[in-house]
């Protein structure tokens, strides 16, 4: 078993470091506002859990760094912290949703140190992180990479090397841009669905094992048309996902109408006060009741 540090524990960070114990790691934990560190190491009441109250302090003499954090600039503050205790052979993998850009800047600074980096976000929402059941794209090198999959094995379901340093957080602006168009089409669908006076719950029952199919339709069309949203990933977190990949598609050449469009649609569900919505929430804009309008705030 490995000596684990874990910074950062929110809705995502918390239960994956909880993993990580149950699977008999020893886990330092940190987190910005103390009383959270201090909360988790009392729920997880294991003399293998412990809290630091700083990044380095907790990252000193670890094997393997592992982060969940909010955007570039808190990933890149908490590194420039740790890099006085990056050593030779440590492995550091960070979880955050973040720009390739920032990953391969990451990689870089840890390979001055003789350490090794992946960049490894996740997908599968809150829900999949008390499960233990979420996907990570990666990015970094072969023998990183094998170093760090047993260790994350601890809270994934699916685990994909898809290149180099930058790779993962590529990948999972692919993964951002396919949710947003399929929830716009699904919000559209139920929308429809009501104004035409069909029953949505005979609907997704005719057409949800066909062609229209997704995740999306078998979690959350009963959530959506009850006008429920706090059943995931919050609206201002999908508007900070969605920047990357436009970001990133202005720099590669790439066209996301599509993306674009629905980016602006959360911006809509943001002013009508749905900050900490659910993705799904974007049905809300169609006119649809919101029956539980304080949900997820």
């Amino acid at each position: 078993m490995a000596r684990c540090s874990f910074l950062g524990l929110g809705v995502m960070g918390a239960p994956m470091a909880k993993y990580l114990v149950k699977a008999g790691h020893e886990v330092t934990v940190w987190n910005r506002t103390t009383a959270k560190a201090e909360t988790w190491v009392q729920e997880v009441g294991s003399d293998k859990a412990g809290m630091a109250v700083s990044p380095e302090e907790a990252a000193k003499g670890a094997d393997f760094v592992l982060s969940c954090l909010g955007d570039d600039p808190d990933v890149m503050s908490v590194y420039e912290a740790l890099t006085p205790v990056m050593a030779t052979g440590m492995v550091l993998v960070d979880h955050t949703t973040a720009s390739a850009k920032l990953a391969r800047s990451l990689n870089e600074l840890a390979a001055g140190k003789g350490a090794h980096f992946v960049d490894a976000p996740v997908s599968g929402g809150q829900a999949g992180a008390e499960t233990g059941q979420l996907t990570i794209m990666c990015g970094g090198s072969d023998d990183a990479f094998a170093k760090a999959e047993p260790v994350m094995q601890a809270y994934a379901k699916q685990i994909t090397l898809i290149g180099e340093a930058g790779a993962g957080q590529t990948a999972k602006m692919v993964n951002q841009i396919c949710i947003a168009g399929i929830v716009q089409g699904l919000s559209e669908g139920l929308a429809f669905a009501q104004n035409a006076g069909l029953d949505p719950a005979k609907v997704i029952e005719a057409i949800s094992k066909g062609a229209a199919q997704s995740w999306q339709m078998e979690n959350r069309w009963q959530t959506m048309v009850e006008g429920k949203f706090d059943y995931g990933f919050a609206i201002d977190w999908m508007r900070k996902d969605l920047r990357i990949a436009l970001e990133e598609a202005r720099a590669n050449g790439s066209k996301l109408p599509v993306a674009a469009l629905v980016d602006q649609f959360y911006a809509d569900v943001q002013d009508m006060g749905g900050n900490r919505w659910d993705t799904s929430s974007l049905i809300a804009r169609l006119g649809q009741e919101v029956t539980h309008g304080d949900s997820g705030k």
